[in-house]
């Protein structure tokens, strides 16, 4: 079953990285990745661009707002498209990942949620 992996945390931590810390962020996460595309589990994940580029669609009448949904400490930064057999096995996924995070210093919360595909969508 596919898992969504969305990764929350404080933006400017994590903006505040300079590249060799970043650097060093992506390689530790990246020993996980490794390990997940080798179990053929680990689909594509993004980093998000900053809030300030988010723009908002709310239901009613059509319009768009600057930023994400509200006023936060923390921010939606990114996500994991991941394939697991149960969601234990996407949760022990998510806390190997946090780790790695909580050593580079930048935390947060991960949520774990399920997917429905109702669309294969097309190649880009």
């Amino acid at each position: 079953m596919l898992y969504a992996i969305i990764c929350y945390g404080a933006e400017a931590k994590v903006r505040s990285l300079d590249r060799k810390a970043d650097d060093a962020l992506m390689e530790k996460l990246g020993k996980v990745h490794e390990k997940l595309v080798h179990a053929k589990k680990l689909g594509p994940h993004f980093r998000l661009m900053t809030t300030g580029t988010a723009k908002t669609v709310r239901a009613g009448e059509p319009q768009v707002f600057d930023g994400p949904f509200a006023e936060t400490k923390e921010a939606l930064l990114g996500l994991y498209l991941v394939d697991c057999p149960s969601l234990d096995d996407a949760l022990a996924t998510a806390r190997e990942l946090e780790v790695e995070r909580i050593r580079a210093g930048v935390g947060g919360t991960l949520e774990v949620r399920p997917l429905l595909s109702y669309f294969e969508g097309t190649a880009l």
